[in-house]
């Protein structure tokens, strides 16, 4: 396939629809970049060796413009020798570089065309690579994507997840069954707490005060109000 029909073909190509026919899209973009990248190189090879003969081309029309001032002057000696053929020959010459300049001016406005013609294609070939790398990032990262979600599926129905769980719930009842031991030593021994202790406060403060009104019932005297009498009565 030529250049020219390879890069119109690459310019004109349809990316949506060749990756949607294409069984690896990743590896056809790959082959897409490389494909553009191969004919950018060789679309540029082509307009360096045009640069390079329009260049040449330049050189020899300047060599032919000299020519014809040569040829010219001579002509021009011939005449004033008398020596009209000579002249006649001079001139002759002078017409065949003139002929071949025109033709190198010429071949050179037909390169001018080719170049801008590399110039328009290397252009829109640049867009085109900018494109496909474009999408082969956007492939990339949805393909990633997509593999991440299904090894995370993979990974919440794998056996091994469920015996984990399993695994997870042993260790809980084996805790629960080592709590419920360490309360169970507990059950049946003494242990006063807070509230009994007020509670016997408060016990021991009415079994004195019954105490006294028993005394009082019977006559008897506290011994804290015999001990007060004897005071009184020594003072």
């Amino acid at each position: 396939m030529g250049i020219f029909s390879r890069t119109r073909d690459i310019i004109a190509a349809n990316f949506n629809e060749l990756l949607d026919q294409a069984d690896d899209p990743t590896k056809m973009i790959r082959m897409i970049i490389l494909e553009m990248e191969e004919t950018l190189v060789e679309v540029r090879a082509s307009a360096a060796r045009t640069i390079a003969d329009q260049k040449e081309m330049h050189r020899h029309t300047v060599k032919l413009e000299r020519l014809q001032s040569d040829w010219s002057e001579k002509a021009e000696l011939a005449l004033s020798k008398d020596r009209e053929d000579l002249a006649r020959a001079a001139l002759v010459e002078k017409r065949k570089a003139g002929d071949t300049c025109d033709q190198l001016r010429q071949e050179i406005a037909v390169l001018d065309d080719a170049l801008r013609a590399y110039e328009q294609d290397i252009a829109k070939l640049q867009n085109r690579l900018r494109e496909a790398r474009s999408r082969q990032s956007q492939i990339s990262a949805r393909l990633e994507s997509a593999e991440n979600r299904v090894k995370l599926r993979s990974l919440m129905t794998n056996d091994r997840v469920e015996d984990a769980h399993a695994r997870f719930d042993q260790l809980e009842r084996r805790v629960d069954y080592a709590e419920g031991r360490a309360d169970a030593l507990g059950i049946g021994q003494d242990k006063a707490t807070l509230a009994d202790e007020f509670a016997a406060l408060e016990g021991g403060d009415k079994v004195d005060d019954e105490l006294e009104e028993m005394k009082r019932a019977l006559g008897m005297k506290s011994q804290d109000t015999g001990s007060s009498a004897k005071k009184n009565e020594g003072e």
